[in-house]
């Protein structure tokens, strides 16, 4: 009778981890309108519902870092793989969003030029330069891939949302 027992529990904690992974990947089908847009400085920045929404779409934050919540999101936008997608807490004046794209950011500003007709520009000829778009949005390199983002100043005070 053990036996069966052990097998029923370990065929329930195996269905128990496919739910999750089901649920890691699988990006909400508004992902690319809401995140894609509120990354390309074309959504007002509200930390509160951006928080709420990566809750909602890929569980819990796996870190709080940087003074942002990090969400894994093994998501796709503009035809780049996204891993992360980051959001500002309140411990800092700015507020932002920002998500990890798995490639470098000439492709990922590429990428998104091709597919919006946003484009970017260097601001500087460094090695690793930030590259900008009219309306704010920024790409920088993070290790060997992009991080793209949106900020503004948050004229609140701490703690005043």
């Amino acid at each position: 009778m053990w036996p069966r027992r052990a097998a029923w529990h370990t065929r329930l904690a195996g269905l128990a981890l496919l739910a999750g992974a089901a649920n890691l990947l699988a990006a909400p089908t508004t992902f690319g309108s809401v995140v894609g847009s509120v990354l390309l400085c074309r959504e007002h920045i509200d930390s509160a519902y951006y928080y709420s929404y990566l809750s909602a779409a890929f569980g819990p934050a796996y870190k709080r870092e940087g003074g942002a919540y990090w969400f894994k999101a093994n998501a796709s936008l503009w035809g780049i793989a996204i891993s992360d997608v980051l959001v500002s807490d309140d411990s800092s004046p700015i507020l932002f969003v920002g998500a990890v794209a798995d490639t470098v950011p000439d492709k990922l500003g590429q990428a998104i030029g091709a597919a919006t007709g946003v484009h970017y520009v260097k601001a500087d000829n460094t090695a690793f330069p930030l590259r900008l778009s009219s309306a704010g949005s920024k790409i920088v390199y993070f290790k060997s891939k992009s991080k793209i983002y949106c900020d503004s100043y948050n004229p609140l005070p701490r703690g005043g949302r």
